[in-house]
């Protein structure tokens, strides 16, 4: 038995190495010797492994499995169930496999124009619309990639044309709600063929040299096999799955919500304007600051297999959506002070969550010659060796945000989390699963990002946890 290394890179608040190791058969002595030949040019402790051989196919398996059926009883719940696990398990318990086989939608027509019309005007403003150049972190291979930062660009005029096109009675949102089963069946079986068209296109016609196999279908699929693949030169495939239509599918599916639940009573409740608000909050920090999330793991690190590209397509506007999906057939009457102060506070958690990637981005580009919080950074300059024999110097940020915990921006970020899904109340427990979803998420990252981390940096590492002790929470965790 051998252990297989996947070798990628990311430019979050570290640049790492992420190495998983799963137990398969042997593979051919050329592979063996060259990621023997890898492990020895990193001059970095022996490395762990994030997770263990049998956790890692079982996570694998499970989210392969589960995930697309789960999408389906969200939707079921939040709209035919009156939001209760409780109704919608009695259900399944009554009518077994045959009733959930019933409740899953069959895509219709429809369903596949407004994926394919949304994803074709996407698709369309990625590439034609004006944008400054902006060059992404130097792969392990030596690559560069190149973009073109027009999303706010894209973002502002996807909101236009949509409210627009509703405003003068062109199309209704509201049709979008009324198929949203259809919508999410659809995407779906169209994504996992999308995911196959990924594996396929990774063994025939990679866009780069940062690409390439384990020889295990499995990894292949779940992981990808590229990191950026590419349309032609210049349509980034996961800038469009993970940008413009994961993320802008966000936003369109909220004001989607608000309208529906406007034709519905006339009326748009409190909690659904904080819901929606703090969540178009969101969503604009990020297209503002999308430059800075091709530098993260999601792009510079993660491969576009099932794991991104299929949770973008279809978790995101799922999952990420789903506290506006329950309020609309539930509103709740908040009042004008609990609604502004639960506003203000989510408003107030995006922002630090802003800031502290701001604070990294700009410790990175003037290369820790600037000011944090009115004074000169403090720092902890670590020496590592590449994949290629190189040895290169980073600088580790410990002021700031970044000197109350390694991984702090996590806490802001599951709080506004918190705050657009509050407006809910607690009637029932299914509007917070992206709440907790999201901390097991961000927890697992943290983990995963320290022990990469700790392998890449070794001594250096150690002086870093040391001044910054604390993982995510400060004082606790």
């Amino acid at each position: 038995m051998s252990d297989i290394l996947f070798i990628y890179t990311s430019n979050g608040l570290h640049k790492e190495r992420f190495i998983i190791s799963i137990e398969v058969k042997q593979r051919p002595k050329r592979r063996e010797q060259r990621l023997r030949s890898d492990q020895k040019m990193a001059a970095a402790p022996e490395t762990k492994t994030v997770h263990s051989p049998a956790l890692t196919y079982f996570s694998m398996l499970s989210l392969l499995s589960l995930c697309p059926p789960f999408v389906i009883l969200l939707w079921y719940t939040m709209v035919n169930a009156d939001g209760s696990v409780a109704q919608t398990w009695n259900y399944l318990k009554q009518h077994g496999l045959q009733g959930f086989i019933d409740i899953w939608p069959r895509p219709t027509a429809i369903a596949w124009k407004i994926i394919f019309v949304y994803g074709a005007f996407e698709a369309a403003l990625q590439l034609l619309l004006p944008g400054k150049r902006v060059e992404g972190p130097i792969s392990p291979t030596g690559n560069r990639p190149v973009y073109k930062a027009n999303g706010m660009a894209a973002y502002f005029v996807t909101l236009v044309t949509y409210i627009s096109l509703w405003w003068f009675e062109i199309f209704n949102p509201t049709v979008v709600y009324d198929h949203l089963g259809e919508i999410y069946s659809a995407l779906i079986f169209g994504s996992l063929i999308f995911c196959v068209f990924l594996y396929i296109k990774g063994h025939v016609a990679p866009s780069s040299t940062d690409s390439g196999s384990s020889g295990n279908f499995i990894i292949d699929f779940y992981w990808g096999m590229e990191l950026y693949p590419r349309i032609g030169k210049n349509f980034d495939i996961k800038v469009f799955t993970n940008c413009r239509f994961g993320m802008m599918s966000w936003a369109v599916l909220a004001v989607t919500y608000c309208i529906k639940q406007y034709e519905l009573n006339g009326k748009v409740s409190d909690s659904m304007l904080v819901n929606t608000t703090l969540m178009l909050v969101y969503v604009t920090k990020f297209f503002w600051w999308e430059a800075g999330y091709w530098n993260t793991m999601d792009i510079a690190h993660d491969r576009a297999g099932f794991y991104i590209c299929w949770g973008c397509l279809v978790w995101v506007p799922s999952v990420y959506t789903s506290p506006g999906m329950y309020l609309v057939n539930h509103p709740v009457n908040l009042g004008m002070q609990l609604a502004l102060y639960i506003l203000v506070a989510g408003v107030l958690c995006i922002y630090i969550n802003y800031d502290c990637d701001r604070q990294r981005q700009e410790f990175r580009r003037t290369n820790g010659k600037c000011k944090i919080w009115g004074k000169a950074p403090s720092k902890i300059e670590a020496t590592y060796t590449t994949t290629s024999g190189e040895t290169k110097t980073s600088l580790l940020l410990t002021s700031g945000w970044w000197c109350l915990a390694r991984h702090f921006h996590y806490v802001p970020e599951i709080l506004a989390a918190f705050f657009w899904t509050v407006p809910a109340l607690f009637n029932h427990f299914l509007p917070y699963f992206y709440v907790v979803f999201l901390t097991i998420l961000l927890f697992d990252r943290a983990k995963r990002d320290d022990d990469r981390c700790r392998s890449k940096y070794g001594k250096y590492w150690k002086l870093y946890c040391n001044k910054v002790p604390y993982k995510i929470v400060p004082g606790i965790y």
